[in-house]
């Protein structure tokens, strides 16, 4: 650890990887959190998948990959969203069409790409390491957009993420919070996308939510547990990454991975020693 964070010190692009890691936490925490309590993570990993398309037609058009992979993602938002709330019954089946199209209309348009780029390819799997000071602008943007959206509907957010039928007896418009709140998927993907890369966005997603759950019930709470646990997985995976040059994304995913199964464990044992403790009160 000593040696990663003199490196830290010394190189600018372990700088930007670091900050870049820390800003996708902050995205990932909150929205991940909707996420796991809504019960989409399906729904978002469909959304992500789907971005390849949108990255390969921009690519192949001369545009900007990540500009291509957010209309791309909120596109498909839209759609699975608009399917959910009308023909609830087809709603994974075209989740699976969705996906698969989406990866291959990106491949499809990569192949076709005049001087095929690798660089592309790490969207796909993710490079930290490449981010630089825009990428880093960009990040700190899209998490200013989802705090500030977040903050201002948040008791919307939390009425429909719990209980949609309820929401919609009170009187609230269910249709839009629901779509905006899948927007916001969409718009998190791409904020990891350069993290950990399409494949492996749902992990870091939905893990340091899953984690938090098993400790708070408070949606705020998870929230900020969820965003300091996305942290604490970025620095160490990058730690763990940075000697034996191992895949940074894939590192902070495994470390993510880990720490869940970990955390499910001790949680149900803490839950089997607690009824045991109520049974011998009983008797």
């Amino acid at each position: 650890m000593t040696e990663f964070l003199l490196a830290v010190w010394s190189y600018e692009f372990l700088q930007n990887a670091l900050i870049g890691g820390l800003l996708a936490s902050i995205g990932c925490g909150i929205i991940g959190s909707y996420v796991v309590v809504k019960r989409i993570g399906y729904l978002a990993g469909g959304v992500s998948h789907s971005v390849l398309g949108g990255m390969g037609v921009a690519f192949f058009f001369g545009m900007s990959p990540l500009g291509g992979a957010l209309v791309a993602a909120v596109a498909s938002a839209l759609l699975l969203g608009w399917v959910r709330l009308t023909w609830q019954e087809q709603e994974d089946t075209l989740i699976g069409a969705l996906w698969a199209v989406g990866m291959a209309i990106g491949i499809l348009f990569i192949s076709r790409t005049p001087g095929y780029s690798v660089n592309l390819m790490s969207y796909l799997f993710g490079n930290i390491l490449m981010v630089d000071s825009a990428g880093i602008w960009m990040m700190a943007g899209i998490d200013l957009l989802i705090l500030g959206t977040v903050a201002l509907c948040y008791q919307q957010l939390l009425a429909v993420a719990f209980d949609e039928e309820f929401a919609r007896l009170r009187g609230l418009p269910v249709t839009f919070y629901y779509l905006l709140l899948l927007c916001m998927v969409a718009v998190t993907v791409v904020l990891l996308i350069q993290v950990v890369g399409l494949i492996l966005v749902i992990a870091l997603l939905t893990l340091p939510a899953a984690i938090a759950a098993h400790y708070v019930q408070s949606l705020g709470r998870m929230m900020l547990l969820a965003t300091l646990l996305g942290m604490l997985f970025t620095v160490v995976g990058l730690a763990i990454a940075y000697r034996p040059d191992l895949p940074a994304g894939a590192t902070i995913i495994l470390v993510a991975g880990v720490s869940y199964l970990v955390s499910l464990f001790a949680s149900n044992f803490r839950k089997r020693l607690k009824l045991e403790r109520q049974q011998m009160r009983s008797v």
